[in-house]
């Protein structure tokens, strides 16, 4: 638990679609696209709780670290969300992820041979980043990866 800070200028954009209920306030409709873009990746989460203050508070119960971890950065690598407060539990805790800024000129096979000393173990990085990532090459500067150890 804690708070995680993100490039607020960075990120998929899923703010200001115009399929969401016009009966909303704007902070609902953001809530509700953040609720969704969870939703979408399909990891297992109870009691999701998502609110908006300073930062987006983000609160459940969820079986592993990893999918703790996808779910935070799910949320911060959304342009215009500059920091996540973490108040998910997990039930079976195992060592929690570093985080990786995406820098310009990066690749998975760059980021793996700078944390690993190997290029070929970008696939562990990619993995790691699954559902978020749908492709290894389609990662942007100022996105923020879950760099798991080995």
């Amino acid at each position: 638990m804690g708070l995680f800070s993100f490039i607020k200028g960075a990120g998929k954009k899923i703010f200001g679609n115009k399929e969401t209920a016009p009966a909303l306030s704007a902070e609902q409709s953001k809530i509700q696209a953040l609720n969704n873009a969870v939703a979408a990746l399909g990891i297992p989460v109870n009691g999701l709780n998502i609110d908006l203050a300073e930062q987006v508070i983000v609160e459940g119960r969820t079986g592993t670290n990893a999918d703790r971890e996808k779910i935070i950065l799910a949320l911060g690598n959304v342009e215009g969300i500059g920091a996540v407060a973490d108040n998910i539990t997990v039930l079976n805790p195992e060592p929690e992820s570093i985080f990786h800024e995406v820098k310009s000129g990066d690749s998975l096979s760059k980021i793996a041979k700078e944390v690993y000393g190997d290029p070929m173990k970008y696939n562990a990085i990619f993995e790691a980043n699954k559902p978020m990532l749908s492709h290894p090459d389609k990662i942007y500067p100022g996105q923020i990866l879950r760099i798991p150890a080995l």
